[in-house]
């Protein structure tokens, strides 16, 4: 019997796109591929909490409407308790629970009741055990007390506790979570990744994206990061930030920044990585600069600052981060 709860294969998806408009009767013409994934493999081991991360545009999304059968690949396969999903995608859909981002995967117009009746139903789950399961899960979910209020009226924390309960509605093996946190507040996304962990707990696998690197490091056991189609790093978050032990990370902010203070500390040759974004809300840049041998260049670094007309209004030295870790293998924020 096998030990993965997943075993993805070679996954590839390639996608049609034109090059430029053409006359209807030309439609086969001016027409190249697009590889969103390319041949991506790895193995989720069954109870274990699998982080898997990318940049926009990298193929995270196509990845797991794949795995979630809501997409054919173009070849490649992927294993769900031994079942292969392209032979019996209806199986292997029973063994998942799926909530995924930027879609409404429950009924705005009915209420929370209503909405886990109804995918009770839809799963052949009828009578007093659906009652049960539904009393459960708006009760687990504290959801009771609005349980019979229509889902729009609900705040964005509420509207993703019904997405996730459900998820959970036939009791699945694996939950796949796409982003679960994104949009909710603190005190929110706190209470999520409680829950999150809750569901480990119950033995079950879970396959998670996330945008916030702390959450990555803080519930996965394993990260896979995909860029461009392909998986370039697959290790827990502590040997993923180990393969940094060389590297530390000056962190800045400042009151001006443009691409000739940036190339001008590019061509330092201890500069690894600069990442910089602009914070609205106090007007200062926050420069992130990842240095090997950082005491040696720290002093250079400074003065080469200081030296462009450039306030430091305050700055620190980083051990690595998750972060770290992914904008020097991708050359990017997660974000971007």
């Amino acid at each position: 019997m096998t030990s993965y709860a997943m075993e993805v294969k070679n996954l590839r998806k390639e996608f049609q796109v034109k090059k430029k408009k053409t006359p209807f009767w030309k439609k086969d013409y001016n027409k190249e591929i697009f590889v969103a994934v390319d041949n991506v493999s790895f193995s989720v081991h069954k109870g274990e909490i699998f982080g898997f991360l990318g940049p926009n545009g990298a193929g995270k999304t196509t990845t797991i409407k794949m795995i979630s059968t809501l997409l054919m690949p173009t070849s490649g396969s992927v294993i769900v308790n031994g079942i292969n999903s392209h032979e019996k995608s209806i199986e292997v859909l029973r063994n998942l629970g799926t909530v995924l981002a930027g879609e409404r995967s429950i009924y705005w117009k009915l209420s929370g009741r209503e909405n886990l009746e109804y995918f009770a139903a839809m799963n052949g789950i009828t009578g007093k055990i659906a009652k049960e399961k539904i009393d459960y899960l708006l009760k687990r979910f504290n959801l009771e007390k609005r349980a019979d209020e229509t889902v729009e009226k609900y705040s964005t924390g509420m509207k993703q506790r019904v997405a996730l309960a459900k998820a959970l509605i036939a009791d699945p093996q694996i939950v796949i979570l796409d982003e679960p946190t994104s949009g909710l507040d603190p005190q929110s996304a706190r209470n999520l990744r409680e829950i999150i962990l809750e569901i480990k707990e119950e033995g079950r696998t879970v396959l998670l994206t996330t945008h916030y690197m702390e959450e990555a490091d803080q519930l996965s056991d394993r990260i896979a990061i995909i860029d461009h189609g392909k998986i370039i790093a697959l290790d827990t978050p502590e040997n993923l930030k180990k393969g940094l032990s060389k590297t530390k990370s000056l962190v800045l902010q400042l009151d001006h920044w443009d691409e000739t203070i940036s190339n001008k500390l590019k061509d330092i040759p201890a500069v690894e990585n600069i990442n910089s974004s602009f914070n609205d809300s106090n007007q200062i840049w926050e420069v992130k600069i990842h240095i090997s041998n950082g005491s040696q260049v720290i002093s250079s670094l400074i003065s080469n600052i200081a030296s462009s007309n450039t306030k430091i209004i305050n700055f620190r030295v980083d051990e690595p981060t998750l972060e770290d870790v992914f904008i020097n293998l991708t050359g990017k924020s997660l974000r971007e």
